[in-house]
């Protein structure tokens, strides 16, 4: 098995949470190519920008984290026009939480001042180290619950 990569995977907060009750990852609008770089027992955290997908109400959290399964790529139908490639992820329980206070310590974004633009790609590689601390974080706002 080869060392895993860390990824973080952009979807409105509606579709990252309803691929994860599915128990998949999407990313780019379904493109294959962002899934096919995922190796399995990579990490992955999902990130929402908007609450839904076109509409202006943002969400800005970190809302879903898991490990990329070892199933291989597929594609699905979703409509007469839209098929999606997907990749099996398992996700852990964990809590959503803000970007924001994470900001200063998340060494994959470069520019403090123009921090959601490596977002913009949809799909961007991390650190394991900012995987880490977006894990603990997730994870310890879930026992504060």
């Amino acid at each position: 098995m080869s060392v895993p990569r860390f990824w973080v995977v952009v979807a409105a907060r509606y579709h990252a949470l309803s691929g994860v009750q599915q128990g998949i990852v999407q990313a780019n609008h379904g493109k294959a190519a962002p899934l096919r770089r995922m190796q399995p027992g990579d990490g992955v955290v999902l990130y929402a920008p908007k609450l839904v997908y076109g509409a202006p109400a943002p969400c800005q959290r970190f809302v879903a984290l898991g490990v990329v399964a070892d199933e291989p790529v597929y594609q699905a139908v979703v409509g007469e026009d839209f098929h999606p490639f997907r990749r099996k992820a398992m996700y852990e329980a964990v809590v959503e939480i803000p970007i924001q206070p994470l900001l200063e310590s998340l060494c994959f974004i470069a520019n403090k001042a123009q921090w959601g633009y490596p977002f913009r790609f949809g799909c961007v590689e991390i650190p394991q180290q900012d995987f880490d601390l977006i894990r603990t974080h997730m994870l310890t706002s879930a026992h504060d619950d």
